[in-house]
């Protein structure tokens, strides 16, 4: 075999492994992504973001943010599901979408997908309305409750317009709200914003 024909070989050869190693390593980072921001319960999630006009990416966000997608999960609080709503919360949101056939009084409801996201988007609509469709705030109070945030508005170390939170005195709830705008903006470009 000639020089010529070797070296055209090599090249040849190179080339084909790069391509391999690239190939390999999109494989690697879609499987990444779809694990680690996947699309489960699309049927519910559009639902309710089409009935309570709330954006996927944030129902998304918020249980991502909330349970990592599972459906099971109980926190220290008694919130459950993917969304993490309490059954307290549960029965206050059942008073605005009275004409359904749930028990609100029956927590173990909060852990059926439908029901969890539905109520859990029609909390983020009320949150919305409530402060005047500020995000931040009303993503504060899905983590902290009404009555902190209500509180926290009144306080000028926490809100400069007595309508909108600047921060609050929760770590955890300023933690949270970066959390769940993050996990959001990922859901919006990797799959909402095309």
């Amino acid at each position: 075999m000639n020089k010529a024909l070797k070296i055209t070989l090599t090249i040849i050869l190179f080339a084909i492994v790069f391509i391999a190693i690239i190939i390999g390593v999109k494989f690697a980072y879609d499987t990444y992504i779809n694990s680690s921001y996947p699309l489960k319960y699309e049927d519910e999630v559009y639902s309710a973001s089409a009935e309570y006009n709330i954006p996927k990416e944030l129902i998304y966000g918020v249980i991502k943010t909330e349970s990592n997608f599972n459906p099971d999960a109980v926190s220290a609080a008694d919130a459950r599901g993917l969304m993490q709503l309490t059954q307290p919360t549960f029965e206050w949101l059942h008073t605005y979408y009275s004409d359904d056939d749930y028990d609100s009084s029956n927590a173990d409801l909060l852990f059926d997908p439908k029901i969890n996201i539905k109520y859990g988007t029609l909390c983020l609509s009320v949150l919305l309305e409530r402060y005047n469709n500020d995000l931040d705030t009303a993503i504060c109070a899905y983590n902290a409750g009404l009555g902190n945030v209500d509180e926290w508005l009144t306080m000028s170390q926490y809100s400069a317009d007595g309508k909108t939170l600047d921060s609050t005195p929760f770590g955890e709830t300023n933690e949270y709200l970066k959390r769940v705008k993050n996990n959001r903006d990922k859901y919006a470009e990797l799959y909402f914003s095309k």
